[in-house]
């Protein structure tokens, strides 16, 4: 996948929008951190991810998910756009929008689909 393929699907997700976290760009729903990209790996930060999740990909997928010392004691994984599949990240993202999205929007977006 490419950063403008990724780019398109983070924002096609209702209320996304390009933000800064931590000085550091990245992109926020409702003033809450979504995902961002790291410039230093070309790795997006993905959230609610359970440690064993984590831990699973990591062995099944090493080439694509992987962690640095400062993520080990968050609920969350990074994975390498370049390796990471469309239809996985869609998947990924959705849980972060269900837990930060307010709920009249998350009812809307699943009417939509």
């Amino acid at each position: 996948m490419t950063r403008d393929e990724m780019k398109a699907i983070v924002l096609s997700f209702p209320g996304v929008e390009e933000g800064v976290s931590y000085g550091r760009p990245s992109f926020k729903l409702n003033g809450k951190f979504f995902t961002r990209l790291r410039a230093e790996d070309d790795s997006l930060v993905l959230m609610e991810v359970s440690y064993d999740e984590r831990e699973m990909l990591m062995e099944a997928e090493p080439g694509t998910f992987h962690l640095t010392p400062h993520y080990k004691d968050y609920p969350c994984v990074l994975a390498r756009i370049g390796d990471l599949h469309p239809g996985s990240l869609k998947n990924f993202l959705e849980r972060r929008f269900r837990k930060v999205a307010k709920k009249a929007a998350v009812k809307a977006w699943e009417a939509a689909l």
